[in-house]
């Protein structure tokens, strides 16, 4: 009667669930939360662009509210604090409208090289180096007025004389070991480098300086000059350096990466239908040489669905555990570019899991399971990494089934009245044998 009552206890305090396919009953207008990690060793903070699309036409280009970058090296390791960009003003003029001939005006900027950068930036407090590529659009139009401003501040604040500050140039064509070092990736890129506050790292070969995102016109790149210039003491013989950090617009200049790589978390809220999320280089003033990018990536985290409260996740865990176990739906996963120039797609087909508990009386668990099919397509535009994601019009119904008290209770006064009606049977079988075998142990004697 014990081992029967354990086993009816042990059945009744267990979780019994039951499993349905239905239509998915979202609410037009529901929104769907994404969350992800993802690290690409090659892909720059200050050009990293987290973009989002869907079949009703919604188009959110560099999404930076819900979304952090980290600055990493080739090996994945974090360079420094977070990478945080600022608002990014578009330069309204990209060079002065009278362009005079780059020949006529060279000599203005000094021309630097792997030789000699490092040497030329330790002399000057204020050193200012316009990183270009002859065939980009945007480089061409800024180089006479950059030669233009250089030639300005050169006549105002003699190199040799007074040695406040340096207007240089790199061509990235030409010397791609510098620019690769100091983390170039679009062109133009204007660096602003203060003697006393740039930091190199043996191993990483970092640095900590600023990028100019100003106009571009030789007024406007003066003004910004002359301000960078205004706190910097005049140079004596002896070197002396005064503060050198500038006062120009705040929106003028942003931080300079401190790695080539960046680690991208966080989270975006898209409609519930088939769309697009984009990760890539993105600018409005700069150009991209896209024979060079590379858009390997590592996924660390990439799940759908919003994120439950302890109690909830504990409930969750008794009724269906298996759900839980599987933790993010994509593991740990690198995604190599053999070669420059290639478009990573990732197509997922999303299917709604939703669990209903008699607990809380409602849905406890909104969870969405995937399977990804991945490929590579080569590109003549910037190569980007896509996650395209489709969710299915029917969702997974795990509804908790209650067990009635009563039944229970029914089920225990069985077993005390089966276990005693089976007993008295056994017993009464047994004493008609022990009295049959009496009568035939009785008849043998007489």
């Amino acid at each position: 009667m014990i081992l029967l009552f354990g086993m009816e206890l042990s059945n009744y305090l267990s979780v019994s669930t039951s499993t349905s396919i239905v239509v998915d009953r979202s609410k037009d207008g529901d929104f769907l939360r994404i969350d992800f990690n993802m690290s690409f060793p090659s892909l720059s903070c200050e050009f990293a662009s987290v973009d989002v699309s869907d079949v009703l036409g919604t188009n959110r280009f560099n999404i930076t509210k819900t979304v952090k970058k980290f600055p990493i090296d080739p090996k994945l390791n974090q360079i420094g604090p977070q990478f945080h960009p600022g608002p990014v003003p578009i330069p309204i003029s990209h060079g002065d409208e009278d362009h005079d001939s780059v020949e006529e005006l060279n000599g203005g900027a000094f021309a630097l090289t792997e030789e000699n950068f490092d040497r030329v930036a330790a002399r000057f407090p204020i050193f200012v180096v316009n990183f270009y590529a002859p065939w980009c659009f945007y480089s061409n139009r800024l180089s006479p007025s950059w030669e233009k401003a250089a030639t300005i501040m050169a006549e105002r604040y003699d190199p040799e004389t007074d040695g406040r500050i340096l207007l240089g140039k790199v061509d990235c064509t030409v010397h791609q070991i510098l620019c690769r070092k100091h983390h170039i990736q679009g062109y133009p890129s204007i660096r602003i480098f203060r003697k006393g506050h740039d930091i190199r790292g043996e191993e990483h070969g970092h640095h900590d300086h600023e990028s100019y995102y100003g106009e571009r016109d030789t007024n406007s790149l003066v003004t910004a000059m002359e301000s960078l210039v205004a706190p910097v003491a005049r140079l004596a013989l002896d070197g002396g350096i005064n503060n050198t950090s500038g006062t120009f617009n705040a929106s003028m200049k942003r931080p300079a990466p401190r790695a080539g790589g960046c680690r991208i978390e966080g989270f975006v809220k898209v409609k519930k239908v088939p769309g697009n999320l984009m990760i890539s280089a993105h600018s409005g003033s700069h150009s991209f040489d896209v024979s060079t990018m590379n858009m390997t990536h590592y996924v660390s985290d990439f799940s759908f669905g919003r994120r439950l409260p302890l109690n909830k996740l504990k409930e969750v865990m008794r009724l269906t555990p298996q759900l839980v176990s599987q933790g993010d739906h994509l593991p740990v996963k690198v995604y190599v570019s053999e070669h420059e120039n290639i478009t990573h797609e990732h197509y997922l087909q999303v299917v709604k899991t939703e669990v209903l508990s008699t607990k809380f009386h409602e849905s406890v668990l909104e969870t969405y399971d995937y399977t990804v099919h991945s490929n590579v397509v080569q590109t003549q535009t910037i190569p980007t990494a896509k996650f395209h994601y489709e969710l299915s019009p029917m969702q997974v119904l795990v509804k908790e089934t209650p067990k009635s008290f009563s039944h229970f209770i029914t089920n225990v006064c069985a077993i005390i009245g089966g276990v005693f009606t089976v007993a008295g049977i056994m017993d009464s079988m047994l004493h008609g044998a022990m009295r049959m075998m009496k009568k035939v142990e009785l008849g043998k004697q007489f």
